[in-house]
């Protein structure tokens, strides 16, 4: 069994920072780079929104080039997600951006070294791409019964640091019996120039899976959909469910001889997402890829979403860290409480 090496961004030392404590036992601390989610003493997630990370062949370390969650585990304390994987190191366990973001008017003084890029990549982490820096981080607040939230602030920023796009990024966090939801209100706001979200498969709201649960072996995980599709290991990219429409997606399998799954939930207000998903482990929903994105549902599609100067796009997104398969886990249940 191979097993997943942790990278801790950040340890909290010296003085103790507040702990927030809520209904049945759920807390939220809130230190200098990090957020932590816990119920009673076990770690359900940690949102990273500064500090380092370490570059490939023992490199150093770099800044975080957005903010991620991880680790996130399921009930038990079972990590389901991977960081910085050697195949794909931009695929930091959850994350929200977008591969080609282009705001129109503004100079770019620093362009991506993918030709196919006409704005500013926020997607992978090759040469001249995009930050998003988070630039304010609430006070946690009791939402209801084992429910928090936590709003922060990002500045999606070019190589050189110029800002062309503000987000505000509120993070719930909702303990449940058969699982962990973690709920992502996203708005984003064109406050510099108009913006417009370039047609590629690189997007948006992603997370890559604990290397155990890529369907790649017979011992790897099941597929399922919210359209009861399944898919059984073992499989090769592209998954059948590759650049198709469906509210939720979940990856469940066995981590650590424990029977765990992680999906990830499309809201029915969302511009609808086609889902970048792959047999190595990713799982995205995309909501602005188009044509020249290669995703099926979109063939033929041009039209691409656009903002105003002064324009809010609203989204929202949930990831669901759960026990057993999709159904012992009631991901679908988890969904009908996650879309209200």
């Amino acid at each position: 069994m191979r097993s997943y090496r942790l990278f801790v961004l950040t340890v909290l030392t010296g003085a103790v920072a507040p702990r927030f404590a809520l209904a049945d036992d759920v807390s939220v601390t809130k230190g200098p780079d990090t957020i932590e989610f816990r119920v009673g003493q076990e770690l359900a997630g940690a949102y990273q929104f500064a500090g380092t990370v370490p570059r490939e062949k023992g490199e150093g370390r770099k800044p975080l080039p957005k903010p991620v969650l991880w680790p996130l585990a399921a009930p038990g304390g079972i990590t389901v997600t991977a960081f910085a994987p050697s195949d794909h190191i931009h695929h930091k366990s959850v994350w929200f951006c977008h591969g080609d973001v282009i705001p129109e008017g503004v100079e770019l003084k620093v362009k991506s070294g993918d030709k196919r890029v006409k704005g500013v990549d926020f997607w992978s982490e090759s040469p001249n791409h995009g930050w998003i820096v988070c630039t304010q981080v609430g006070e946690p607040q009791a939402v209801g019964k084992g429910h928090s939230k936590v709003e922060t602030r990002n500045e999606w920023k070019t190589p050189d640091g110029v800002k062309i796009l503000d987000e505000t990024r509120v993070i719930h966090f909702i303990n449940q019996p058969e699982g962990r939801l973690f709920v992502f209100e996203i708005s984003l706001r064109a406050s510099i120039s108009p913006v417009v979200f370039g047609d590629t498969k690189e997007g948006s709201f992603g997370i890559r899976v604990h290397p155990e649960l890529r369907p790649t072996t017979k011992e790897g995980a099941t597929i399922t959909t919210a359209d009861g599709k399944t898919i059984a290991p073992p499989v090769k990219d592209n998954l059948a469910i590759w650049g198709e429409p469906t509210a939720w997606v979940d990856y469940s399998g066995r981590v650590d001889g424990k029977a765990v799954g992680i999906a990830v939930f499309d809201h029915p207000d969302n511009p609808p997402a086609s889902w970048h998903a792959r047999a190595y482990g990713l799982n995205a929903a995309n909501p602005f890829g188009r044509a020249a994105s290669g995703f099926p549902s979109q063939k033929g599609k041009t039209d691409l979403l656009r903002l105003e100067k002064g324009g809010e796009l609203k989204l929202k997104y949930g990831v669901y860290a759960h026990t057993g398969d999709a159904k012992t886990g009631k991901v679908a249940e988890a969904f009908a409480a996650f879309k209200k």
